[in-house]
């Protein structure tokens, strides 16, 4: 019996078949008639010399060899497909696919992106707001963006700056609570999305760096940061806002940071990539221009005193 594979319209149609089972499905989806499908599968079946499905009244079932060949043929042909799409995706250099989280998308990117599109206008942006844990190649994602403590095994990895936390506040509630010791009878909004870390980084965490003895009993818990920011720009109270989604507001003076003690998280954000890919030039014509985005908010970091956790 020869080893030389049959076409590969032939496996083709017997893969479809196979995940369907239902000749008429396949040939659906392969847009071809259920006659033409049945004759590819006949052709393959006759090239390896036994049958590949049982036909019945109404149905079809796999035989032992079908079986043995239905996993490696869709295996096969997913990872056809995936090499197909890296292969074009590396002539692309005209958009840049990009995953972010929900709240550094629409805190951090979005009040920033019209100056991209303004300096890479030969660049579209394409965005997944989502915290899912993605394959770079198999979802064809040129660039995550994610925050943590790594590791980032096989990725090429750039963090941003530290990621520290303080009070952040509208401008009229920071009159009416002006010191560390004034936000104990303050309205407190908690961002729970950082529970995660191992170091505690909530507000009886910052009273104590403080001096301050007191552990919050009650506030407006949120499990997305960005919530918690709009809810604190809306007044309705006082959060633990991380630098890297309060700059914007801040700088627009929606929000104020008052106090010097902040809390460093030992987390960053990092802009991940494939190995290899960080030099396509409209990937990295993204990060470097992250990275000048992120240094403008150098001036906020020298405005607070930022302490380690585990020494608070």
């Amino acid at each position: 019996m020869s080893d030389r594979l049959p076409p590969l319209t032939a496996l083709r149609a017997f893969d479809a078949a196979a995940r369907h089972m239902s000749f008429q499905m396949a040939a659906a989806e392969l847009n071809v008639t259920p006659a033409a499908l049945s004759f590819q599968i006949k052709s393959l079946e006759e090239h390896l010399g036994t049958l590949l499905f049982r036909r019945l009244n109404r149905a079809v079932e796999l035989t032992e060899a079908g079986r043995v060949l239905a996993p490696g043929a869709k295996d096969g042909f997913e990872a056809l497909s995936l090499a197909w799409r890296a292969a074009r995706r590396i002539n692309d250099s005209g958009s840049v696919t990009v995953t972010a989280g929900p709240a550094f998308t629409s805190k951090w990117l979005a009040p920033r992106l019209f100056d991209f599109a303004r300096a890479h206008p030969e660049i579209e942006l394409k965005f997944s707001a989502s915290l899912r844990i993605v394959d770079l190649e198999r979802d064809e994602i040129d660039v995550a963006i994610r925050f943590g403590l790594g590791p980032d095994t096989g990725l090429h990895s750039v963090p941003l700056d530290d990621e520290w936390i303080t009070p952040v506040m509208t401008p009229e509630l920071a009159e009416r609570y002006p010191t560390p010791e004034s936000l104990k009878d303050a309205p407190l909004i908690i961002d729970d999305s950082v529970d995660f870390l191992s170091l505690s980084t909530d507000w009886a965490t910052w009273f104590r760096a403080n001096g301050i003895d007191h552990t919050p009993q009650h506030g407006i818990h949120f499990s997305q940061p960005d919530h918690a920011i709009n809810a604190a720009v809306s007044g309705a109270g006082v959060t633990l806002g991380r630098n890297t989604l309060v700059q914007h507001d801040i700088s627009t003076c929606r929000l104020l940071a008052p106090f010097r003690i902040a809390l460093g998280t030992k987390a960053r954000f990092r802009i991940l990539c494939q190995e290899g890919l960080e030099d396509r030039p409209n990937i990295k014509a993204f990060r470097e221009w992250i990275l000048r985005q992120a240094s403008e908010m150098e001036d906020l970091t020298q405005n607070h005193t930022i302490l380690d956790v585990s020494e608070v």
